[in-house]
């Protein structure tokens, strides 16, 4: 990890710093981010944090995620952060296209521009890539940035409370993205600075609404479709189920990992109505590579048991889309 010219450049003098993620936050961006966020405060920057859209409100408590600036609601505040900015960090997120509209603001920008991600194939748009495909999560790397980095031991519980929330939530409580001893020992250093593992796994997990319970089960019930002889499964969420369930951002969360629990499945898609396009997450056990599948049908990527993408067809006919692949990759699916 080559970071002796950022850490140079955070240590000589007092820097605006723009901390970036991708569209449709999650838990590790959100958890990754802030743990720099808090950081770089506690080390005397100016910082702002930039996001396309909401993040889940089951973040809430993270400490002072509540300052996210979020260019849907925020478009002229967040213009004039991206001109003041001297130093930018992107994080969890491997090309400029996972930010959509204000990716034109980060191209333009001459600032020293820092990508910190866990996802194959990052783009070239930084001048400084700390990407480790065999981390669990962003969180996880840039706790390892900020170790590294941490000669006045500013890391604190704080901070290690977001670590851990984005390394918990980016590998489904440890069931994916984790067979690599280091994480374990990121997870038993975060220990140490007192963080309560149990109860952030009440905030995130545990603080959900009556709807969004409602929604699971109708969308379990009503919309999921098993295709045994694919060892596949998929659900739907259509707008309609969204506004007759009082659907919040976040609500969703794990709801493509369900099907996965069926005995024989190994390969879960959910297929989520937006206005404009429809959102495929993917997710599977074994050797069956999701990311390929995303890349080749859906304009996406990840990880391999992990990944997502969209389609600009009708939810319909994107599901339609999907079965008629199915035959394609049948092969892969029945044998590991």
């Amino acid at each position: 990890m080559q970071t002796e010219k950022i850490e140079r450049l955070l240590e000589t003098e007092q820097q605006n710093v723009l901390i970036v993620s991708h569209r449709n936050p999650d838990g590790d961006a959100m958890g990754a981010s802030f743990a720099l966020y808090n950081y770089l405060k506690k080390m005397g920057h100016n910082v702002n944090m930039v996001v396309p859209n909401a993040y889940p409100q089951n973040l809430n408590w993270i400490k002072n995620v509540k300052n996210t600036l979020i260019f849907e609601w925020h478009k002229s505040k967040c213009k004039h952060v991206f001109k003041e900015h001297s130093i930018l960090f992107a994080v969890d997120f491997n090309d400029l296209y996972r930010v959509e509209e204000f990716s034109t603001f980060i191209n333009d920008s001459d600032s020293y521009k820092v990508l910190i991600d866990h996802h194959p194939n990052p783009g070239n748009f930084a001048d400084l890539i700390i990407s480790e495909t065999y981390v669990s999560s962003a969180s996880e790397l840039t706790y390892l940035f900020l170790k590294k980095m941490d000669r006045k031991k500013l890391i604190d519980k704080d901070i290690a409370e977001c670590i851990f929330a984005g390394i918990m939530m980016d590998t489904g409580c440890f069931s994916f993205n984790s067979s690599n001893r280091q994480t374990y020992e990121v997870v038993a250093e975060l220990l140490e600075y007192g963080i309560d593992k149990d109860k952030i796994y009440g905030l995130v997990f545990d603080n959900y609404s009556v709807d969004r319970l409602r929604l699971m089960g109708h969308i379990l019930f009503n919309n999921m479709v098993v295709l045994p002889e694919y060892n596949t499964a998929y659900i739907s969420l259509s707008q309609s189920d969204m506004k007759k369930f009082n659907f919040r951002v976040g609500d969703s969360e794990g709801f493509v990992n369900m099907p996965l629990s069926i005995k024989g499945i190994k390969f879960s898609v959910l297929f989520t109505e937006k206005e404009d396009v429809v959102r495929v997450s993917l997710r599977s056990k074994g050797n069956f590579d999701v990311n390929k599948i995303a890349m080749k049908y859906f304009d996406g990527g990840g990880h391999k048991n992990a990944s997502g993408g969209e389609s600009k067809l009708k939810l319909d006919k994107t599901i339609e889309k999907f079965v008629s692949i199915l035959p394609e990759i049948e092969d892969n699916l029945l044998n590991d």
